[in-house]
């Protein structure tokens, strides 16, 4: 059927899934089984299809920012409990960090952009982590954690929390299109919202928006 053809709310609908497939850019595409040969998606960066308004002035100055392409639930989400492994193999939930806001990083070793950002994520724990925040970065890498403790040791990306699913099941669960995705969570185990691609993490525009979570 042409798109010419269609209704006003059957087009409404192309737009929003086109300019969901725009908003990838820089994003390497997921697969059924998470191939560690995943394409890139080419094009621009991803764009911003929200503005960001987590905190309780209900203004958000991240527009226009390095946080533009953050997508933001309003009214934060409930997110699947789903399960991961530590460096010791044992099982940890991601309702187990409840109570405390966490930026939730799905990165696989295979995938550029997620290199590309890992730094700027790594800095961020060294400056916000503590009590009250934490980055956790979930590695999808069938490699498994020894593979992706390898990849970070050799980034020097040493104080970010990793954690890992070699059978890439919880990002499906979360419904990643693309990595890297980054979910900022809540203390009450919500989804904030979320941003595909690469980021600037470290940037300041990125720290306002992760300090407005916390409080």
């Amino acid at each position: 059927m042409a798109a010419n053809s269609l209704g006003r709310p059957q087009r409404a609908l192309w737009i929003v899934a086109l300019s969901a497939l725009v908003g990838f850019g820089a994003v390497y595409v997921i697969g059924g089984w998470f191939d560690n040969k995943g394409p890139a998606i080419s094009g621009a960066s991803a764009q911003n299809l929200d503005v960001p308004d987590v905190g309780a002035t209900g203004e958000s100055s991240f527009k226009l920012g390095d946080m533009a392409a953050f997508v933001t639930k309003k009214p934060p989400e409930a997110l699947p409990d789903i399960t991961f492994e530590d460096a010791a193999g044992k099982e940890v939930q991601l309702s187990s960090f409840k109570g405390k806001t966490i930026l939730l990083n799905l990165w696989a070793t295979w995938c550029g952009p997620c290199r590309e950002e890992m730094p700027a994520l790594n800095k961020l724990q060294k400056e916000l982590g503590g009590d009250k925040f934490e980055v956790v970065a979930l590695s999808l890498d069938r490699g498994g954690y020894e593979a992706s403790r390898k990849f970070l040791d050799e980034l020097k990306a040493t104080d970010v929390k990793l954690y890992a699913d070699p059978s890439a099941k919880q990002g499906m669960a979360l419904k990643l299109v693309g990595m890297p995705t980054t979910i900022l969570i809540n203390k009450d185990g919500q989804e904030v919202g979320r941003l595909a691609g690469s980021a600037k993490w470290d940037s300041p525009d990125a720290k306002k928006l992760i300090e407005a979570a916390i409080e």
